[in-house]
Order: C-alpha cells, then structure tokens, then sequence
C-alpha cells in the first residue's frame, strides 16, 4: 500500500475537524474524497502534508510513519500537493514557475520534463512567457498541476480542482487528470463535484462531520441508492 491513514484527528486550536479518519491509496490508484463545503476534505490533505498535523493517528507512507515529519520532508519523499488556492508565483512567468519547482528523478524514473508538462497542458506552452497572474483560473490551475508535476512525485494530492472554474475548462482538466492516471500517476482528490471525480476514480471516501461515512468502489457507490440521493453530485 502506497499510502494508509489510520484513525487520525486534526484540530485547528481548540476546533477539532477530523474524528478517527481512515483511507487508503495503492500505486496508480485515483481516489476521492467526496462531501460538501466544510467536512474536512482540505483539512485531510493538509494532514496528511505535514501542513495541520493530526493530534492523534498514523499516516504511512511507503510503510513509513512520517506523521509529524515537515511538510518538506514530506514533499522530498514523493507526496506533491496543488492546493485549492494555487498559489502560484504571479509575478514570474509560466516558465519561471515550472522552472524553480525542478527536481531530479530517480535512475530508473523518467522524470518531469518543461516538453512533457507542455505535451500534457499544451495552453501553457502557448503562455510560456505570460506572468502567473495574468492567467485564467483554469489556466493557473493547469499551471500549479504542471508545477508539481516538475517535482517528479510519486502521489499528488488535488485539493478541490474543479472548484470555481467553467464547464468547458472542467473538462478538460478532466482529460488531463484521465492522461495521469494512464501514465499511472497516484492521486487523491478532495472534491464536492461528484460528476467531475466519479469518471476519474478507482476508489470513494465521503466524509461528513469529520468522519467517513462511506468507503468502496465507484460501482459500490453508484449501487448504493440511500447514499447517491444523498451525494450524488453535491
């Protein structure tokens, strides 16, 4: 198992947000975290980058225990993030900021290359010299994907990708997460667009109040008739 989160609980100060969360993520897996605004989707992410660290639990990665290692350490071992806000560096160009997120590859690994990124969000090679925030929102989301990508890791975690942008441009973030997964990249979603992820997914966690409240295939899921009502595009 590439990566397993057991029974931990996240606070910000006194507010506790997670309650005994548990997932897991195999090799080339794609799995979402599906649930409303304010379940704590993000704060599980965060957790499991060393940004909010849990009071209490295990997170392994590898078989390795690196709850309570910084986020750097972290994000060394192979665990990329794109957070929900993107952060990307807007005075530097699309090219400056792919170019500082570079990080060698294994050996053996093929590495994240500026043709490779560009072959997968080829818009960006077009605004290669365009300064970050002078970008669409799709387009700083394909950029801050792309910037993560450059640090070659082994898991990416996608905290919201859909959330704020147009139909047409969900799609084909669609397609660009589709080519990943066939690549055989390992991702976790936190999602509330039950349409956007369902379609990319091996596995479904929904989360409500902290606590998953159900676990299973997507063909698990969709048979499940009380909790579609419940969730089905949320």
């Amino acid at each position: 198992m590439l990566l397993e989160v057991e029974d931990i609980h996240t606070a910000y100060g006194l507010i506790r947000v997670l309650f005994g969360i548990s997932i897991k993520v195999d090799q080339g897996q794609v799995v979402t975290l599906l649930g409303r605004n304010g379940v704590g989707k993000t704060t599980t992410l965060r957790s499991i980058m060393g940004l909010t660290p849990p009071q209490s639990g295990s997170i392994k990665w590898m078989g390795s225990e690196i709850r309570g290692l910084p986020p750097y350490r972290i994000s060394q071992m192979g665990i990329g993030f794109v957070p929900e806000d993107r952060k990307i560096f807007s005075d530097l160009t699309v090219w400056e900021n792919l170019d500082v997120a570079i990080k060698s590859a294994g050996p053996d690994e093929p590495g994240w290359t500026m043709d490779r990124v560009f072959e997968l969000f080829p818009a960006l090679e077009m605004l290669r010299n365009r300064r970050g925030g002078y970008l669409s929102g799709g387009e700083q989301q394909m950029l801050t994907i792309a910037r993560t990508l450059m640090g070659n890791p082994k898991l990416l975690l996608l905290d919201e990708p859909s959330e704020g942008l147009a139909p047409v441009i969900i799609q084909q973030l669609a397609d660009q997460i589709s080519k990943l997964k066939q690549e055989g990249m390992t991702m976790l979603l936190s999602e509330q667009n039950s349409e956007f992820s369902l379609g990319l997914s091996d596995g479904i966690y929904i989360l409500e109040k902290g606590e998953v409240r159900f676990e299973g295939s997507v063909e698990e899921f969709m048979k499940d008739e009380e909790t579609c009502r419940a969730y089905l595009y949320i």
